[in-house]
């Protein structure tokens, strides 16, 4: 299974930030030392004339050279710095590569960061500098314009399952009127932001939502999306914010919620045949060792999935086989 980082592209922040730099670093360590069938990449940065997909012009030159007004580096929650638009061009080419192996045939690949979802195309925010889904979304989609995919000639279809606890404002308002790509966000209704956008499917969490109702809230969000789409590609923001140890996230998903709501997502792809991309998203404990644990362990649900994956297609993925044949993973 290929994984994709940029951890040793740092932004430098002040001290004191409530941002955790280091988790992606240690998520690393962990994954070389646990999981050694992962092969990790490190990510390459993606163009202007790739973020140009997405972004505004503007917003785009304003990032790379450094004239972000001060309101706007508030609202991203980042100083400016060189290092700053470095990392942010890496967490997009990590999710690109991701979407590029996915598709390719690895079935299954992530990238170690990204779900930069709350960025706009003329800003960014909620620590989010370029929208990195929406950004790998589009490039995609150009790479197999005009091929024949599952033996349709139409644009790549392609789904955000947003697990993030916070909505995935700058996605949903990217792709309002995409009809190629169906976003849903399952997030808490009283968190960030407190302006929503509106998604193809939102499901808004209560305060305190524990493991039976999230769960139920996630077969609801996937129903709606088996309803009204058939994806050639998901995204899975796989946020470790609706964890119980985190200190923004309001909800009380205890560690074997959280391990549901991974095979659950990875089971609906894994029956259909839709190639995944995952990316980390949000985490913020009050023990940076609960949100490693969580992410750590989301790494070993996909591993498992990418190896049986393997397994019943002898190394070769086809897209086109008998959906309703294998069983979900026990």
């Amino acid at each position: 299974m290929q994984a994709f980082y940029a951890d040793h592209f740092v932004l430098p922040l002040p001290q004191g930030h409530r941002f955790p730099m280091q988790k992606y670093a240690m998520l690393r360590e962990r994954l070389v030392s646990q999981m050694p069938a992962i092969e990790l990449h490190e990510a390459l940065p993606v163009t202007a004339e790739e973020l140009g997909l997405v972004h505004t012009p503007e917003y785009i030159h304003a990032v790379f050279n450094g004239t972000l007004s001060p309101a706007a580096q508030r609202e991203i929650g980042f100083p400016w710095s060189p290092g700053m638009a470095e990392r942010a061009c890496r967490s997009v080419g990590g999710t690109l590569g991701a979407a590029r192996a996915a598709l390719k045939g690895g079935c299954i690949a992530a990238n170690l960061a990204g779900g930069t979802h709350h960025s706009h195309p003329d800003r960014g925010g909620g620590f989010c500098v370029f929208n990195d889904v929406a950004v790998a979304a589009r490039q995609v989609q150009l790479d197999h314009a005009g091929m024949p995919v599952k033996s349709f000639n139409r644009a790549l279809q392609v789904a955000v399952v947003d697990l993030d606890v916070h909505q995935g404002d700058g996605t949903a308002r990217i792709f309002e009127k995409d009809d190629s790509v169906f976003t849903l966000s399952l997030h808490g209704a009283k968190n960030f932001p407190v302006r929503k956008q509106t998604s193809d499917c939102d499901i808004e969490l209560p305060d305190g939502c524990q493991d039976d109702a999230y769960l139920d809230a996630l077969e609801q969000g996937l129903s709606c999306l088996e309803q009204r789409f058939e994806p050639d590609l998901v995204f899975y923001l796989a946020g470790a914010d609706a964890h119980e140890g985190d200190r923004l996230g309001r909800l009380a998903v205890s560690d074997d919620g959280m391990e549901s709501r991974d095979r659950r997502v990875f089971d609906w792809a894994f029956q259909r045949r839709v190639p995944l991309v995952m990316t980390m998203e949000g985490g913020y404990g009050h023990d940076i060792e609960s949100t490693l644990r969580v992410q750590t362990n989301t790494y070993r649900v996909a591993l498992q999935y990418w190896q049986r994956w393997q397994t019943l297609t002898a190394g070769a993925f086809n897209p086109s086989m008998d959906a309703n044949s294998p069983q979900p993973m026990k």
